[in-house]
């Protein structure tokens, strides 16, 4: 009985070796950037819009983004840094999705975010992401009660920021 349950571990054991050896990787964890890259400045985004200090609330959640999910050192300065992701704000869009049927106000609205984002090695000037159309889309709710009604633009402002920047160091973590 003991002779057949070591062959049986033994099985057990490299079968689950040549699963973490397979390639497998969970969703939102791989880093395609180069080794070599410690350091990204992240300077201030530009903005074509006209939407008031959107550029301004991304740039900082794309830093606290890479800061919390990532090894790399966020550093002011691109001069000092390995990697510098350089981007814009292109478009910036928001219109009513859902409307109340009792008010005829609007309940809902979708916005839509286009971005212009470059990150390149600092040294060679190659491009190690890129993506000149980058979108990015959300809904949010609007109360409809005037009693209760309260400025949410500020509040899904920032919820549109970091989720965008959430969505973007995937997006270059994963050169997607």
């Amino acid at each position: 009985m003991a002779a057949l349950r070591i062959p049986a571990l033994l099985l057990g054991a490299l079968s689950l070796l040549s699963t973490l050896g397979c390639g497998y990787r969970v969703a939102g964890r791989a880093d395609m950037l180069p080794a070599k890259i410690k350091t990204i400045a992240v300077p201030p985004f530009g903005n074509a819009t006209t939407r008031y200090r959107v550029s301004d609330r991304l740039a900082a959640a794309v830093t606290r983004e890479f800061i919390s999910r990532t090894r790399y050192r966020i550093v002011a300065d691109p001069n000092e840094a390995d990697a510098v992701l350089n981007g814009s704000v292109v478009n910036f869009m928001a219109y009513p999705t859902i409307f109340d049927p009792v008010t005829s106000r609007a309940s809902g609205v979708q916005v839509i975010l286009h971005l212009q984002l470059f990150l390149t090695d600092r040294a060679t000037g190659a491009a190690l992401y890129q993506n000149p159309n980058w979108e990015f889309r959300e809904r949010y709710e609007i109360s409809v009660d005037q009693r209760s009604y309260f400025e949410e633009s500020d509040i899904a402002m920032d919820r549109l920021t970091r989720d965008a920047a959430r969505s973007l160091v995937s997006a270059v973590l994963e050169n997607f």
